[in-house]
């Protein structure tokens, strides 16, 4: 017998709720439970807003949230700067948290929110919808591929898109008292976690962000590139930028084959998504084309892959409350791992663009 779906409160009504309310609908083991913002009237407007079920509880505040007895998890998709309080508290009673990326401003308040959620057995993930794709499971298995692949040398990650002057002036991501990390915390936290994700998440010896770097007039960063080095010669780069045209790249090379792909955070198309898959490709005899080139390798989702995080998430909570499990320990250790390589690059502008060496 299935156990039963997993009640999720929805902590804050930021624009990225409305996605990821439909995705607790469209998983089949999960249901909005309740929504709780800064006034009833907000939370209220949100569950009409999105047509969440009547049986929806409005609560007042966050507080109300995580004292409601009926939520086994919160999505909390609230400004950075305030993870760390709103976070902790969920974990202390005993809710599960489903976290928008970053989790915090810096590792140590990352730790934090990790602790408590360890010391009080709570299932901590992070946002990072496009790991839950099944063309990522397909991509991984291209990688690793030794007679196809071979091994990997590099890795090059561009996430951008240009924000106008609505959004670099007022949006919560250039204000550096909710989310100081700007570009960096959010568009380079994808492009630093598909570089991790590609090498199997071994984190690189030294970071080095490339000079560049651009601040609005709060010191709050807008883009800025970076890369990487590990001690056996892998290297990786990224871009990213609230200030170029929408672009969402991801390049890995090995001695055998290349993988590409131009959507890799949100797909081209909802129900599939594609990548370039390249294995020892061959200019033709003139050298005006190729000969052999790269192959399109499609693959379909039964649900959004955002639904199926939350699908994945309330699982392990699932485990947890109706099994006896322990909380799974790979994802907090990979959004960490995200955090420590933040942190390197941050280190690194604030420096002058000096090498930072990373310490696990």
């Amino acid at each position: 017998m299935a156990a039963p779906p997993i009640n999720i409160g929805i902590v804050g009504c930021a624009d990225i709720s409305r996605k990821i309310s439909r995705a607790i609908t469209l998983s089949p083991n999960s249901t909005i439970c309740a929504v709780g913002s800064r006034s009833a009237e907000k939370a209220a407007r949100f569950a009409a807003d999105n047509g969440l079920p009547d049986s929806t509880k409005i609560h007042p505040s966050y507080d109300a949230v995580l004292d409601d007895p009926d939520v086994d998890a919160v999505y909390m998709p609230l400004p950075t700067g305030l993870h760390i309080k709103w976070a902790v508290a969920a974990a202390r009673r005993k809710k599960h948290l489903l976290l928008e990326k970053p989790l915090g401003l810096n590792v140590r308040e990352v730790d934090t929110i990790l602790e408590a959620c360890e010391s009080n057995g709570v299932q901590i993930m992070d946002g990072t919808m496009w790991m839950h794709n099944p063309r990522t499971t397909k991509m991984k298995e291209f990688l690793s591929d030794p007679s196809e692949f071979g091994n990997l040398k590099s890795v090059h990650s561009c996430f951008t898109f240009a924000a106008d002057e609505d959004y670099l002036k007022n949006n919560i991501r250039v204000k550096p008292d909710l989310d100081g990390l700007g570009a960096l915390g959010d568009a380079g936290w994808y492009c630093i976690r598909s570089i991790l994700w590609a090498v199997d998440f071994d984190l690189p010896k030294t970071v080095l962000a490339l000079r560049g770097a651009v601040f609005n007039a709060a010191g709050v960063i807008l883009s800025c590139s970076a890369a990487l080095s590990w001690e056996d010669g892998k290297v990786a780069t990224f871009h990213c930028s609230f200030l170029a045209n929408l672009t969402m790249d991801m390049t890995v090379i090995g001695t055998k084959g290349t993988l590409h792909l131009h959507d890799f955070i949100i797909p081209f198309e909802e129900a599939k998504a594609s990548f370039s898959a390249s294995v020892e490709p061959e200019f033709n005899d003139l050298v005006t084309g190729w000969a052999r080139g790269p192959r399109v390798v499609t693959v379909a989702t039964e649900l959004p892959q955002e639904a199926l995080m939350v699908r994945e998430f309330c699982r392990l909570v699932q485990r947890i409350k109706y099994e006896g499990g322990r909380p799974e320990k790979k994802w907090p250790s990979i959004s960490r791992k995200t955090h420590l390589i933040l942190d390197a690059v941050k280190a690194s502008i604030e420096s002058g663009y000096q090498t930072v060496h990373v310490a696990g």
